[in-house]
């Protein structure tokens, strides 16, 4: 593996640990046994690795979220979208947990961010037109976009609403379970009853793993 991805992916996972406040260019160095010039040779500073994270999960999102019209079984359908959201909460947590900050030391990357999140809410409405054509919920089209505007808000603040919350900073893959269940619940009364049996199969499985 090249040293700059490596470099990438131990800061991430560095972040994700401790909080990307509490990460220097120098512990990702140390951790990764390499000199800070050899860092500094890839990436200028902390917040340049932290942009290429974010590039990285941009690709990521904007492919999860693409509507997948030739899928024909829509309880897989529900669940691929609901495992897209938790595996990405997961893998970028420190991301999410600390939005506000993150965005603010940075206003290139809020730029960016605020364009990848309007493509997302675009590709969020065309995955209800497939759920509206598939029979699986019933909303209104002047509904619709207070909706996905709910649903993008849980998807994005989520971690950071648990933060704020929390008297521990910890993220853990049950307070992204926990998310994920919220977001079923938002759906349920617009359900067609095609739609709250596949949603209720996906809630019993989110409760079982979540029990173990």
């Amino acid at each position: 593996m090249k040293t700059r991805d490596r470099i990438v992916q131990c800061a991430l996972a560095l972040f994700n640990e401790q909080g990307e406040r509490h990460i220097t260019t120098n512990h990702i160095a140390n951790h990764l046994d390499i000199s800070p010039g050899n860092l500094y040779y890839h990436f200028p500073n902390k917040q340049a690795i932290i942009n290429e994270i974010f590039t990285i999960y941009a690709k990521e999102l904007l492919t999860q979220f693409t509507p997948k019209k030739h899928q024909q079984d829509s309880l897989m359908m529900f669940k691929s979208y609901l495992d897209a959201i938790f595996n990405l909460m997961w893998k970028y947590r420190f991301f999410y947990a600390n939005l506000p900050q993150i965005l603010q030391q940075d206003d290139q990357l809020h730029q960016q961010y605020i364009e990848v999140q309007r493509q997302t809410k675009r590709n969020l409405r065309d995955i209800f037109s497939t759920f509206i054509e598939m029979n699986l919920v019933e909303i209104k089209q002047q509904e619709l976009d207070t909706v996905i505007t709910s649903l993008h808000m849980i998807i994005s603040c989520w971690l950071s609403y648990q933060s704020s919350i929390s008297l521990t900073s910890d993220i853990t893959e049950s307070v992204i379970r926990q998310g994920i269940q919220q977001l079923t619940a938002m759906l349920i009364p617009f359900a067609t009853e095609q739609g709250k049996q596949q949603l209720t199969q996906l809630e019993i499985t989110i409760k079982q793993y979540h029990s173990t």
